[in-house]
C-alpha cells in the first residue's frame, strides 16, 4: 500500500549549499512564515543506505532543542523523489569565515569559541552520541549578530553509543585531517574521536592551518597515526601561550583511553582559568595580547588553492568509504551531480508521510 500524500507545509527557495550526497535549500513554513535550512537528499543516491538518514534523524531527535549550540531538527518528510530534513537556518556563516572577517582576533577569542563548542560536545556525549565529523565547516553562527551563538551542525555521520552495551565503531569515516588515529587503525572508536577533532580545530584556530597537513592523504594519515605534528613555523606560534599548546597536546593524545573526555578538557586551565592566557604583543608598550589574525589569514590564504584541489577528491572518497567501496557505490559516483541537480529542481507540492517509517514531530 502506497504511503498517503498530503499538501506540503513548506515552500523551498534558493540553494544555500551542497554536501556529499545532499543539497541544502532555504525553506519557509507556509503557516508560520518561519525560515529553515532544508537538507534535500535524492532517494536514488541513498538506495541501500537509508539507514544513514534514519540514523541522522534518530541522533537529532535525541539532541535537538537540548542545547543552544546544537542545530535543531524541526521536521522531516519525503516526496516521491527526495527526503527532506528541516533544520535551524544559520545565517551567520562558517566559523573561520567569521574570524577572518574581524579586524582582530586574540587567543582569548579562540579559547571562548573552543569552550563553547566543547560544552556542546560534552552535551552530545552525555546524550550517548558521538559526532564523528567535527571540523570548522560544520561550525556555523546562528545569525550575523556579533554575539550570535556558534552551532554544531551536520550529524550525518553521528552515531548513538549504547553505554550499557558499549561497542566500538570500526568503519572509516569523517574528514581526513580531523580523524583520530584509532579510526585509521580500525581498532574501534567512540567519543574520544570528537576530542581529538577538537584538538585539531583548536590548532587550526590558533594558526590558520591543520597540524597534520601534508602533500598527500597517505602522508597525512601516517602523520596522524604517529601523532607527528609540531608548533611550527615559530613565527605563527610566537603569539600563542604555552597553556594553549598544552591544551592541544592533551586533545591530540594518540591513545584514546588516555585522551581527556570533553568534561575533563573543559577543566583544562586554558578553558577554565578566570584570567585569559596570552602572549603580550612585543610591539605594544602596554602589553596587550598579540593579534593572531594577520598570521592566521596569511597561513590560510597560502593553503586555499591546495584545499580547493583536494575538496572534491575528499567528497568522492568519503561517499565511497561510507558505502564500503562497493561497486554499486563507485558506479553511483558518476551520477552524484545529476542526482543532486534533480533534487534541486524538484517543486514540492505534496509529501508522503511518514518518512522511513518514522513519525514526524514537525509543526503540522
Amino acid at each position: 500500500m502506497a504511503p498517503a500524500t498530503v499538501p506540503c507545509q513548506y515552500r523551498t527557495g534558493k540553494t544555500l549549499g551542497s554536501g556529499t550526497y545532499a543539497i541544502v535549500k532555504e525553506a519557509v513554513h507556509i503557516k508560520t512564515g518561519k525560515y529553515y535550512a532544508c537538507k534535500v537528499i535524492n532517494k536514488k543516491l541513498m538506495e541501500g543506505r537509508e539507514y544513514m538518514v534514519r540514523n541522522e534523524i534518530a541522533v537529532l531527535k535525541k539532541v535537538s532543542k537540548g542545547h543552544r549550540n546544537i542545530v535543531t531538527l524541526h521536521d522531516y518528510f519525503e516526496t516521491a523523489h527526495n527526503l527532506y530534513l528541516c533544520f535551524d537556518l544559520c545565517t551567520g556563516g562558517e566559523l573561520f569565515d567569521r574570524i577572518c572577517a574581524k579586524g582582530n582576533y586574540y587567543e582569548e577569542d579562540a579559547a571562548e569559541l573552543i569552550r563553547t563548542i566543547m560544552g556542546a560536545v560534552k552535551y552530545i556525549h552525555d546524550c550517548g552520541i558521538v559526532h564523528r565529523d567535527l571540523k570548522p565547516e560544520n561550525l556555523l553562527f546562528r545569525t550575523k549578530d556579533e554575539d550570535a551563538d556558534v552551532m554544531i551542525a551536520d550529524f550525518g555521520l553521528s552515531r548513538v553509543m549504547d553505554d550499557e552495551k558499549f561497542h566500538l565503531l570500526t568503519e572509516i569515516c569523517g574528514t581526513p585531517g580531523y580523524m583520530a588515529p584509532e579510526i585509521f587503525k580500525k581498532t574501534g572508536h567512540g567519543k574520544p574521536v570528537d576530542v581529538w577533532a577538537m584538538g585539531v580545530i583548536t590548532y587550526f584556530l590558533l594558526c590558520g592551518y591543520t597540524p597534520f597537513d601534508r602533500d598527500t592523504q597517505q602522508q597525512e594519515m601516517e602523520a596522524i597515526i604517529a601523532g607527528d605534528y609540531r608548533f611550527e613555523p615559530e613565527e605563527y606560534w610566537a603569539g600563542v601561550s604555552e597553556t594553549a599548546r598544552d591544551f592541544v597536546r592533551d586533545c591530540l593524545t594518540i591513545d584514546p583511553t588516555s585522551r581527556p573526555t570533553a568534561a575533563e578538557a573543559l577543566k583544562h586551565p586554558w578553558l577554565s582559568s578566570d584570567k585569559p592566557h596570552f602572549v603580550p604583543d612585543p610591539e605594544s608598550p602596554s602589553g596587550r595580547p598579540t593579534n593572531l589574525l594577520p598570521n592566521i589569514q596569511k597561513a590560510f590564504d597560502a593553503k586555499k588553492t591546495f584545499r580547493k584541489a583536494v575538496f572534491s577528491m575528499i567528497a568522492t572518497k568519503r561517499l565511497s568509504t561510507l558505502a564500503g567501496f562497493s561497486p554499486r557505490a563507485q558506479a553511483l559516483n558518476a551520477d552524484i551531480q545529476q542526482f543532486k541537480e534533480e533534487s534541486e529542481q524538484e517543486q514540492v507540492d505534496e509529501v508522503r508521510l511518514p518518512l522511513a517509517g518514522l513519525e514526524s514531530d514537525g509543526e503540522d
